[in-house]
């Protein structure tokens, strides 16, 4: 009978536990790992992943014209032929993310971090780069000249300034 009893108790117990952390979890008592999302090929037109932690997501072939990706932590982010037109990615970390084909055209990377990014083929054509930190981006050299012809700022986050990060003259 006392194992019986001994059994019954564990398991209330065990039971009340676990609602304690899904309630602390629910309250953000308790942080909850973020896992990276699949986006690949959504269309995501005007979506607002302001603020968000997407470390590891993958966007490849979305559409995120007008997107609000300001302030996002988007390390190793994958938008591999990703539309970003007129997006808003002010103050984003994309430090080693492949931004290979992807379309930043009209898009606002104000004091970005792209170092180390993959961005070969992108386009940046009317993007605002004031204070992105493009240490160590691979991407055209039609590209980087482009790019140096509005290039202004000095990054916050880094203390690097654009120009010399695009190796400017």
């Amino acid at each position: 009978m006392n194992f019986r009893l001994n059994n019954r108790i564990s398991t209330i117990l065990l039971g009340l536990l676990l609602v304690a952390i899904a309630s602390l979890t629910a309250f953000g008592a308790i942080a909850t790992p973020a896992l990276a999302e699949d986006y690949n090929k959504e269309f995501l037109i005007g979506a607002d992943f302001s603020g968000k932690v997407l470390t590891d997501s993958s966007f490849t072939k979305a559409n995120l014209r007008s997107s609000n990706l300001s302030h996002t932590d988007l390390r190793g982010v994958s938008f591999f032929g990703a539309n970003l037109e007129s997006a808003n990615l002010e103050g984003a970390d994309l430090r080693n993310a492949t931004l290979d084909t992807a379309r930043f055209t009209n898009a606002n990377l104000t004091n970005a971090i792209l170092e180390g990014a993959f961005a070969f083929n992108s386009k940046f054509e009317g993007a605002i780069i004031d204070g992105a930190d493009f240490t160590d981006v691979l991407f055209r050299q039609d590209v980087q000249k482009q790019l140096c012809k509005t290039a202004k700022g000095t990054n916050p986050t880094t203390g690097r300034e654009t120009r010399a990060t695009l190796f400017c003259p």
